[in-house]
């Protein structure tokens, strides 16, 4: 046996355990490393302002204090008018349950000839076996509820002090970074780094524009069809719409639905046409306009980027893709060398016309001329 083979055994072996207690590590710490990196990200939007309330003499403790405060207190303001808002209207839905069950049964029996009455109706629900057996899951699931619930408050906790330390500690932070780079790279971290803030904030600009757009164009339709909580609801529309990925439509769209269901049924209708519809003026008109115009990036791109992002992180990766791939972009553009473009017609989408005449065309003149009796001239030779 060779000398050098034990100690190379040796040697893989302990690459591989190396490698397996890596990837181990790696995944029980992906939570954390998601949060961080959100924790950035949410610094990364918020040093605009902190920087301007430290450029004023401010301490970047109390500033990033302040900031996170106000943005406390404003969900916490939301939430708290939210929850009143459908406290109140589950409240009337289970006052005026039979009212209501009484108008949708009528309406269902002059529309389609039915014969129901409520008493069965209700008979059939009470009595139905999908009802006892969700009752039963839902109370053997209070515990898991809870369990998230604290789960999802803790991390919001973690999410919020990174967060703070990221946009309180930046200068501080991007000083270790530089230390460890020699003076070219120092200004490629930072020049980086600007980008990143200047292209967060643009992200979070263009959503929240669109969310005052949407929240003001359903404010519109709920005051037209006397909706109860109509500015709330449409600040709900308005902000899950935009900041929830995915889902995010169907969750705002949701609860306007069932608060003018209770006012007529035929308005629930009304409202999903509208939130259908604005749908779809929104996905191929306002977005890929906001978003192209204030992270710079082509709408495909940014199509291709959500994509992306949920394939790999869910719903995060959907939040931070496109100010991700604007700060890559922007960044490598940087120092991508361009070259003037030639005048070509094919650049412009034109097919450049052939200086002479091709072999087909000369072809059907010569045909042209044999039918007609004229002489042709010779294509080629010398002449004779």
């Amino acid at each position: 046996m060779p000398r050098w083979l034990p100690r190379a055994m040796v040697l893989a072996l302990a690459l591989y355990a190396c490698f397996q207690l890596g990837s181990w590590a790696f995944h029980q710490l992906i939570g954390l490393l998601i949060n961080i990196l959100i924790s950035f990200f949410l610094a990364l939007a918020v040093e605009p302002a902190v920087g301007r309330m430290a450029a004023r003499g401010m301490r970047r403790g109390v500033a990033t204090f302040i900031v996170f405060f106000a943005v406390l207190i404003a969900t916490a303001g939301f939430v708290a008018l939210l929850g009143s808002m459908l406290a109140g209207q589950i409240v009337d839905m289970v006052e005026h349950f039979p009212k209501y069950l009484d108008s949708v049964i009528s309406w269902i029996n002059e529309n389609f000839h039915s014969d129901l009455s409520r008493v069965e109706v209700q008979d059939s629900l009470l009595h139905s076996d999908w009802l006892q057996k969700y009752v039963q899951n839902s109370a053997s699931g209070v515990l898991d509820v809870s369990a998230t619930v604290l789960g999802g408050l803790f991390r919001l906790l973690t999410i919020f002090l990174f967060s703070f330390y990221f946009a309180a500690d930046g200068p501080r932070l991007r000083r270790t970074v530089c230390s460890m780079l020699p003076p070219a790279r120092q200004a490629e971290v930072l020049r980086a780094w600007e980008i990143a803030v200047d292209k967060t904030g643009g992200y979070l600009y263009s959503r929240g524009l669109m969310a005052l757009v949407s929240g003001i164009a359903h404010y519109i339709l709920l005051q037209i069809l006397g909706v109860p909580y109509a500015p709330v609801l449409a600040v709900w529309v308005g902000l899950v719409s935009q900041f929830i990925p995915t889902i995010g439509t169907y969750l705002a769209g949701a609860l306007p639905m069932l608060i003018a269901f209770t006012v007529d049924p035929w308005y629930a209708v009304w409202v999903l046409g509208f939130v259908v519809i604005y749908q779809q003026f929104e996905n191929y008109v306002l977005q890929p306009k906001l978003t192209a115009k204030t992270v710079d990036i082509h709408p495909a791109v940014a199509f291709g980027s959500v994509i992306a992002g949920t394939a790999l992180m869910g719903a995060v990766g959907a939040l931070i893709a496109i100010p991700a791939v604007a700060t890559l972009q922007a960044f490598l553009g940087a120092y991508v060398k361009r070259y003037e473009v030639t005048d070509d017609p094919r650049v412009h989408g034109r097919r450049e016309r052939p200086a002479g005449d091709s072999a087909l065309v000369r072809m059907r003149r010569a045909l042209g001329r044999r039918q007609s009796g004229e002489p042709t001239a010779p294509t080629g030779g010398d002449g004779s």
